[in-house]
């Protein structure tokens, strides 16, 4: 075997176990989202809707989806009853789920750790686990008031995915329906202007006759490290 042959096969042999033996690139450092954020309409991304749905042309429902909107009696809305007449079942006292609990005004505290994300709400106390740990959705519990979150990084995005719902929430305040079927796709990142932004899209083939997709913007404070728990 000539020298040059020998070289060769000595090269083909050792580079690939060094290639092998190279350790992975770590992974991107999630970015930072935690503290206290509150609920904000930048100029242009909202009105009077605003405080009690997400978007100003309401989603095209299902017969199903339908149905159930026009027996609703909600409270808020250009549909609202008195207190005493709505079967909105926030005013029992019932978790309002998500994404419907974005639109009440009270700021939330977003905590994060190597597995999940926290988001503990001032509301009613409530608080929201998204598993970042790569698991994946629970199979084995009922459908349950703030479904069951996971969520992966992509860059400086947080990408959560939610199911396992019940169907006694609405999307909003004033009565959108959703089924035990929806599912909640949210992209949460800061923007350019500082302000935490989700992106959401609601998919629900038996309540929406087509996906629903929304932002809703929110502002750190920057005084408050943690929530008041007096509320």
């Amino acid at each position: 075997m000539t020298l040059l042959r020998r070289i060769a096969s000595f090269a083909l042999c050792v580079f690939p176990v060094l290639a092998a033996a190279q350790p992975k690139a770590a992974p991107a450092k999630p970015f930072d989202l935690n503290g206290v954020w509150t609920s904000v309409t930048p100029p242009g991304t909202g009105g009077r809707w605003a405080i009690d749905t997400f978007s100003e042309k309401l989603p095209a429902l299902t017969a199903w989806g339908k149905a159930r909107f026009d027996a609703a009696k909600p409270q808020r809305g250009p549909r609202g009853v008195a207190v005493s007449e709505t079967d909105d079942l926030v005013y029992q006292c019932f978790p309002p789920g998500v994404p419907r609990i974005y639109i009440h005004p009270f700021p939330f505290e977003i905590v994060q750790t190597p597995a999940r994300v926290l988001m503990v709400f001032e509301y009613d106390h409530l608080i929201r686990q998204i598993f970042t740990d790569g698991r994946g959705h629970r199979d084995d519990l009922p459908p349950s008031w703030m479904g069951d979150s996971t969520g992966k990084w992509e860059g400086d995005t947080l990408v959560v995915e939610s199911t396992g719902f019940n169907d006694r929430t609405w999307i909003d305040r004033i009565a959108v329906p959703h089924s035990e079927e929806m599912r909640l796709i949210e992209r949460m990142h800061l923007n350019k202007d500082g302000y935490l932004q989700i992106d959401m899209r609601v998919e629900d083939p038996k309540a929406l006759a087509q996906p629903w997709e929304f932002t809703r913007y929110f502002k750190k404070d920057r005084k408050s490290t943690r929530l008041n728990s007096s509320h």
